[in-house]
């Protein structure tokens, strides 16, 4: 998970994890080990809402400075910040969601494994 977190290859730790801001590399350019076969999918947006909801926005409704000054004030204050962070966290999370994939040993061809629909 360390090494998705820092977007390196799971396998290697060498090669670059993505090749664009959230775009997995089909294959690692160090090792050639075959990154698209890990299916994070919506994971690492639940995981990063629940992380930046509860860093950010539970402590600011503690305090009453949000409830006393204006909405126009308020907003842009609270959710460009918000939305920074949410860009910056959400590469890492899903970093970290593949590696922790990887040491699963979850794969997509997997996928039938691990649904109710093989039960029916």
């Amino acid at each position: 998970m360390w090494r998705g977190l820092l977007g390196h290859c799971p396998n290697c730790g060498e090669g670059g994890l993505f090749y664009r801001y959230l775009k997995v590399s089909p294959d690692c350019a160090h090792c050639g080990h075959d990154l698209d076969q890990y299916p994070s999918d919506d994971g690492p947006a639940y995981f990063t809402i629940l992380l930046v909801g509860h860093l950010i926005v539970v402590p600011l409704l503690l305090f009453p400075i949000i409830w006393k000054a204006p909405p126009m004030v308020i907003v842009p204050a609270v959710l460009i910040p918000l939305a920074g962070l949410t860009m910056a966290v959400l590469p890492r999370v899903k970093g970290a969601v593949i590696g922790l994939l990887y040491a699963l040993r979850v794969r997509r061809e997997d996928a039938d494994l691990h649904t109710s629909d093989r039960f029916e």
